[in-house]
């Protein structure tokens, strides 16, 4: 079993040749489209299955969008 050093160093070194990446955003039109449908009032579990995203990935970006 691995140290949590050990695998520390392992993640810094794939993090340095580029392996971690994280998960593309979300197009920029979609995420207006998911405010939008909100400020509408459909509900927030509807806009997931009608944009065919993730109930999470709404309270996200409504989220985000309420910081700004």
């Amino acid at each position: 079993m691995q140290s949590s050093s050990e695998n520390d160093k392992g993640v810094a070194k794939a993090k340095a040749a580029g392996k971690y990446k994280g998960r593309k955003p979300l197009a920029t039109e979609l995420r207006q489209e998911v405010v939008a449908l909100a400020s509408n009032g459909v509900a927030k579990a509807q806009i997931a299955r009608q944009l065919n995203i993730g109930e999470a990935s709404v309270y996200r970006i409504l989220a985000a969008n309420k910081k700004t």
